[in-house]
């Protein structure tokens, strides 16, 4: 009979060492089976990530390399000469749709982020305008807004050779928010009628206009077409009311929602935004309008004689 002895004593010091490892090994391998997925979805970001980074954050480039570069300054600038060569070269007419994009990329051997970034600076310039669904167009000649000269706009367009017309989205009854109410010097909440209409020249979209009236000045408006009739005149016709005074608010912004998709046009591109107030005969604001233009349609003057 012999006594019974711990593993510490039947194990040399080195064999215990030996099974502690290989028992810790086991124990670490056991974690990761269960990690396993965790460490391939984690593999994979980061392979992702690598993947999305551009070349130039891993290295410095050469001269050379970044010339070579589709995403850089250079072939962007390049492209645009190109655009605007072929522009001016061929017959392109005012309204004429471009080429789709995707025989652009193969014309100039080009990627999509580079041609897009050419073409966005060109509409930034008034060249070209795009349409949702449509494509790239060329723009027409600039209509010159005169803004001391206060005329309708369809007498504006027509005065310079040019085709105009307007069609009504919607007419009713608003309460008037603050910034209306202020405008017209009435009671926040007082009501007012809202015309929202859309007018074009030679047939394009080029204006998104909400009107804001004061009902007290022009009773039954809402029932006369809005469409093939001036405000103006009916105010100065049927309402014994002429605009005296004209106050304008200039700004270049970008379109909305409402205004984008009733121009056609991609939601946060460039537009025109000119706000009027009009005053009558007895300096007493009547209305208000919110102008959103395509910012490549209108050509803003104002002449004035500098005083003594």
């Amino acid at each position: 009979m012999h006594d019974s002895k711990s593993d510490t004593e039947l194990c040399g010091p080195s064999e215990l060492d030996h099974r502690n490892r290989f028992a810790l090994t086991l124990s670490i391998l056991d974690a990761l089976d269960v990690m396993q997925v965790t460490r391939q979805k984690l593999l994979s970001f980061v392979i992702f990530q690598e993947l999305r980074m551009p070349s130039s954050s891993l290295e410095p480039q050469s001269d050379a390399a970044s010339a070579a570069n589709p995403d850089s300054d250079v072939p962007v600038a390049g492209l645009k000469g190109k655009l605007l060569n072929h522009l001016e070269a061929a017959p392109l007419r005012a309204s004429q749709r471009l080429p789709s994009e995707r025989e652009m990329i193969e014309r100039f051997a080009t990627t999509r982020v580079t041609l897009r970034d050419a073409l966005l600076q060109l509409e930034a310039e008034g060249r070209i305008y795009r349409e949702n669904r449509r494509g790239w167009f060329v723009s027409p000649p600039r209509l010159r807004y005169d803004l001391l000269a206060c005329l309708p706009f369809r007498d504006m367009v027509e005065s310079q050779q040019r085709m105009a017309s307007t069609e009504v989205l919607a007419a009713g009854e608003v309460a008037a928010n603050a910034v209306i109410a202020r405008r017209l010097g009435i009671a926040e909440g007082s009501l007012v009628y809202r015309i929202t209409r859309v007018r074009r020249i030679d047939g394009r979209r080029v204006l998104h206009v909400c009107h804001h009236l004061r009902r007290d000045c022009f009773p039954g408006i809402l029932d006369f077409d809005l469409a093939a009739h001036s405000l103006t005149d009916l105010y100065r016709h049927e309402y014994a009311i002429r605009v005296s005074r004209v106050s304008f608010e200039l700004a270049s912004t970008v379109f909305d929602a409402e205004a984008a998709a009733a121009l056609n046009a991609a939601q946060g591109s460039p537009a025109q935004r000119i706000t009027r107030i009009n005053f009558d005969q007895n300096g007493r604001a009547v209305d208000c309008d919110d102008e959103h233009w395509r910012h490549d349609a209108i050509e803003l003057t104002l002449s004035a004689a500098p005083q003594s």
